[in-house]
């Protein structure tokens, strides 16, 4: 087990340095710069000129890509222009409030997927599969654009039960009372964006328990009299939610790469709304670091799925 994922580890390698030149081209093939009329459009050419040769912007994109490949091997990420800070400190400041939202996200996804997915799959054609299956087909066909806004609009402005805007309140002490704070402003994004990812792992658990009512070992346990409930405890609901617990850790990884829209829906300082930002005012830098960040956070997610995939089932091996 530890040689293959030393192996994949070493194979990402590659993947990652593709990833990287590509990565570097197309931010460079953007149109504009951050100097093009984003620090004061009255600003005399020349000195714009003269800020772009000092900053590297004028040299060829391969002695870029080596710059900025060697400080990366250093842990300088670059400098943001538009923020006015090293990019490692401005990254530092957003990754955790974005982890957070997809842990929390994948929490509330999977605490409401599985026991629908499960019970639509019992009671097949049941009234409970029939809400169950509008409501997978709401969630789908909603986008989340337009669902996120609704739920800001009916839950933060109208009702006022939870914040708008912001990931802690302004002037709040340390300790618990921050904790708090931070969950609050948790909490709306994370069940928006969870009633809308629960559709795949829904629809995907049902059709797994209803395929697995049907196989030999279940018929072979309810003959022997096992009880219905352990029958599906033990043997239904442990198969049929194999392949979901090995998507776990794409599911993560996907969330955190995802979140751009729920994090400018709600205006939380995360990675995501740091990338449109970024992206809108051509800050490069920042950019380049995101994109190379969710890059190997889908690489890991991928590995990470791998490796619970084979603990939670023991006749799977990695050899």
């Amino acid at each position: 087990m530890w040689k293959t994922i030393l192996r994949r580890v070493l194979l990402m390698i590659p993947q990652i340095i593709i990833l990287s030149i590509l990565i570097f081209m197309i931010a460079q093939a953007m149109p504009g710069d951050p100097f093009t009329g984003l620090i004061n459009p009255s600003l005399d050419p020349a000195v714009i000129e003269r800020m772009r040769e000092a900053a590297g912007l004028n040299d060829p994109w391969p002695q870029q890509y080596l710059r900025w490949v060697t400080n990366l091997f250093q842990g300088d990420l670059g400098r943001s222009f538009i923020y006015r800070m090293d990019v490692t400190t401005l990254l530092g400041q957003r990754v955790g409030n974005t982890v957070s939202l997809a842990l929390l996200t994948a929490i509330l996804t999977y605490a409401l997927a599985l026991p629908l997915g499960l019970l639509a799959g019992r009671f097949e054609n049941s009234w409970l599969d029939k809400f169950v299956q509008v409501y997978s087909y709401l969630t789908f066909a909603v986008p989340l654009f337009i669902f996120g806004l609704l739920m800001l609009f009916t839950f933060g402005f109208r009702l006022g039960w939870f914040p708008t805007s912001g990931s802690v309140q302004i002037g709040v002490g340390a300790g618990l009372p921050r904790m708090i704070s931070r969950f609050q402003h948790m909490i709306l994004p994370a069940i928006t964006q969870a009633l809308l990812t629960t559709t795949v792992t829904v629809q995907y658990l049902r059709s797994e328990v209803i395929d697995a009512q049907k196989l030999d070992f279940v018929r072979t346990a309810r003959s022997k009299g096992v009880p219905t409930s352990k029958v599906f405890s033990r043997h239904i609901f442990r198969n049929a939610s194999l392949p979901i617990a090995s998507n776990l850790g794409f599911e993560i990884s996907g969330l955190i790469a995802g979140s751009v829209i729920i994090e400018s829906i709600f205006s939380y300082p995360g990675i995501g709304q740091l990338f449109i930002l970024s992206t809108t005012q051509r800050d490069y830098a920042v950019v380049t670091s995101l994109v190379l960040l969710l890059g190997v956070v889908a690489l890991v997610g991928m590995l990470i799925s791998d490796i619970i995939m084979s603990l939670v089932d023991p006749r799977i091996r990695i050899q």
